[in-house]
């Protein structure tokens, strides 16, 4: 066997806006020069120091958390956590778990390699003041756990960690200092074996582009077939492709939904409380080195979840309820109506989001919305129904530049843009604007920028020849996804079955559910239709139980996928769980949803005219709130939840900056502010768009 290298770390359709009279267009051409002007993550942002192991060897320091230093083929999988030191100031490791969970002991079976990332706590694990590991899950499903730790890993542990730094308390104090670990689910990303619908990144990067010119339901007449027929070959061939192996063995499409991922983080919190247990020395003290002590069976799970990732926390806390430590689950999807296939409890409050940036944008004035009538409020929203009915009938010819060939702007295109807008109404309400504004004015060449900036490709290399398509060397670039159709399609019982006329009537719906998202939101369930793989071992409930310590659940007043209604009918099936309640718009963006690839991981012409990464945010941190941090951090702490009927006001405000100023904060409140931005500005780098996907 090849010796592996590395540092062991020993210790027809009802349309919204479509009518039959046409817009008055707006006269005065604007020049939109910035579309969004936002803080971005700073690599290295080192509020606070990380305790540094010394039997760690350092190694160079990649660039922007690259792996041009670290390559996860250079660690060997074990069934124990065997640390590695990677991306400069992190630990990596490979478990090696069963790909199947419940099979018979005495039968063989296939292994998952799970790819583990941690950062250390900022005390030894020795130290009394140690608070244990803290799991992170991004949601998606499809998001990659080890991109999320690198992009706000430091920020989510100012968050759970005391405000204190632990150079300045006591060794007895009360604060607790963690590990924060997180982790890539079974199929995606940096895990093994993964699940990937196209033989190659080119034909991946191929197909999306073609979903965007066919565009979204509900953009032609002919676009329920379209998008129909192109749903079902993907399915067909991904589950295929995913689901069966030649000799008839363990297949990994059988094993990637929930239930198994659930078991996942058991093993991680199992062989990580292992693997403290083995830090002790002889100088540790005796009730230290006994706190310490590993005991099968014993080990709790504390764990941040964001919007899918709220499911999989409700499946681990309804499997194994006598395992709670903490857990916050934020942005919260509906187990029952989620695993029943149906997902009608998500829209709910979407169209009054866009109300409400009408409402902002007239409040904001034209100095701040560029999209601004003085008639107020229902004006604004007329103009942009207007312009929506216009675009439909008469796309936007946008003719060639020196830096991209000709496009055309359609409904499908707007449709996307505005939703980003109700994600995430603080980041993106101005970009929103603008753009409007540009299009409004007979202008479409700054849309036709931003929609080619992510037109790129990755051509098969060597590596990919060599180990042959539908291989992890083929698909270097991202296999999101296809995780997210694998796992959503085997979540639910049957999605794959439904006929052409029953799904009509169930996208009709969802339309009369939302005018905004009811067309998009279709493209969940349409993305399994033709999906032959079931799931081997699927747990259905109920999803509900008496814990060992009650769940925080964090809602935002106005979600348009994840309603607050949610987290509230959730929290009553786990007796003496509560909901904070956020006083803010916005959600989570879907990370797998049809989004068009330059709206989901493209790139934005800041007001300094340098380039810079669209953000993906989730849940509560769409709109940062110190009250809501400030709870958070209490309840890892010291287990204690926020009294009942809390409302966290939010530190700003659409278009209109209204923060408090930091000079009125103190040292730990300002550190505890600057995370929640980063959290605001997190960058899901590797996120990618495919039509057929889902997520939450």
């Amino acid at each position: 066997m090849e010796q592996k290298t590395g540092k062991l770390d020993q210790p027809s359709v009802s349309r919204e806006g479509i009518t039959t009279s046409r817009p008055i267009w707006r006269s005065t051409a604007l020049c939109v020069a910035a579309c969004l002007s936002f803080l971005t993550f700073l690599h290295g942002w080192d509020l606070l120091p990380t305790y540094q192991d010394p039997n760690v060897a350092s190694i160079p320091k990649p660039d922007n958390h690259s792996e041009r230093n670290f390559s996860w083929h250079d660690i060997e999988a074990s069934p124990e956590l065997n640390y590695y030191q990677c991306y400069e100031d992190y630990r990596c490791a490979k478990l090696q778990v069963p790909m199947d969970w419940w099979r018979n002991s005495s039968q063989p079976g296939k292994n998952i390699s799970i790819a583990v990332i941690r950062l250390p706590a900022r005390v030894p694990v020795t130290d009394p003041r140690y608070g244990g590991a803290v799991l992170t899950n991004p949601g998606g499903p499809g998001g990659s756990g080890v991109a999320q730790m690198l992009r706000n890993g430091r920020a989510t542990q100012i968050i759970v960690d005391a405000e204190l730094d632990p150079n300045t308390t006591s060794a007895n104090s009360e604060a607790r200092y963690h590990d924060i670990i997180s982790f890539d689910p079974r199929g995606i990303a940096h895990t093994t074996p993964g699940i990937h619908c196209f033989p190659d990144s080119l034909a991946r990067s191929t197909w999306a582009l073609q979903n965007e010119a066919l565009g979204l339901l509900g953009s032609s007449e002919d676009s329920f077939y379209r998008n129909w027929y192109r749903s079902r070959a993907l399915a067909e061939g991904c589950s295929a492709a995913t689901g069966t192996t030649e000799d008839g063995s363990e297949a990994i499409g059988e094993h990637v939904n929930t239930s198994p991922v659930a078991r996942d983080m058991l093993e991680i919190i199992e062989r990580h409380a292992e693997w403290v247990s083995k830090q002790v020395s002889a100088e540790t003290s005796p009730g230290v080195a006994e706190r310490l002590r590993y005991i099968k069976g014993k080990p709790k799970i504390q764990y941040w979840g964001n919007s899918y990732g709220t499911i999989i926390g409700q499946t681990f806390a309804s499997m194994f309820p006598d395992r709670i430590d903490r857990m916050v689950l934020d942005g919260v999807c509906n187990a029952h109506d989620y695993f029943f296939g149906s997902w009608f409890s998500n829209l709910s409050d979407a169209d009054r989001i866009l109300e409400r940036f009408f409402s902002y944008c007239y409040s904001a004035g034209p100095e701040n919305c560029s999209f601004y009538s003085a008639s107020g409020a229902a004006a604004i929203k007329q103009n942009y129904k207007d312009l929506l009915s216009h675009i439909f009938e008469h796309p936007m010819v946008v003719p060639s530049s020196r830096t991209r060939g000709p496009d055309v702007i359609t409904w499908s295109d707007v449709k996307s843009m505005v939703r980003l807008g109700m994600y995430q109404p603080l980041i993106y309400s101005p970009m929103v604007a603008d753009l409007l504004t540009s299009i409004s004015s007979g202008n479409g060449s700054l849309f036709a920028d931003f929609k080619a900036m992510s037109n790129t490709f990755t051509c098969p290399g060597d590596e990919c020849t060599s180990a042959g398509p539908f291989s992890d060397e083929c698909n270097q670039d991202d296999n999101g996804a296809d995780a997210t159709l694998a796992i959503l399609c085997t979540d639910g019982p049957g999605l794959g079955d439904i006929d052409e006329e029953s799904f009509q009537e169930y996208w009709h719906a969802l339309q009369q559910q939302s005018q905004v998202l009811g067309d998009w939101w279709a493209h969940t369930r349409l993305g399994c239709v033709g999906w032959k793989t079931k799931a081997k071992n699927r747990f259905e409930g109920p999803f509900a139980g008496n814990l060992s310590h009650p769940i925080l659940f964090i809602g935002n007043t106005l979600d348009p996928v994840t309603p607050l209604a949610n987290a509230k009918e959730m929290a009553h099936n786990f007796p003496g769980s509560i909901v904070l309640q956020q006083d803010s718009e916005g959600s989570p963006l879907p990370l797998h949803l049809p989004v068009p690839s330059y709206l989901h991981a493209a790139l934005v012409i800041h007001h300094t005219n340098t380039i810079t990464n669209f953000t993906q945010k989730h849940t509560s941190w769409s709109s940062p709130s110190l009250c809501t941090a400030k709870a958070t951090r209490h309840y890892f702490q010291s287990g204690l939840l926020p009294p009942l009927n809390t409302i966290c006001k939010t530190d700003n405000k659409p278009f209109i900056n209204t923060s408090i100023s930091l000079a009125l904060l103190t040292l730990e409140d300002m550190e505890l502010t600057e995370a929640m931005k980063v959290m605001e500005d997190t960058v899901l780098q590797d996120i990618g768009f495919k039509r057929t996907s889902g997520g939450f």
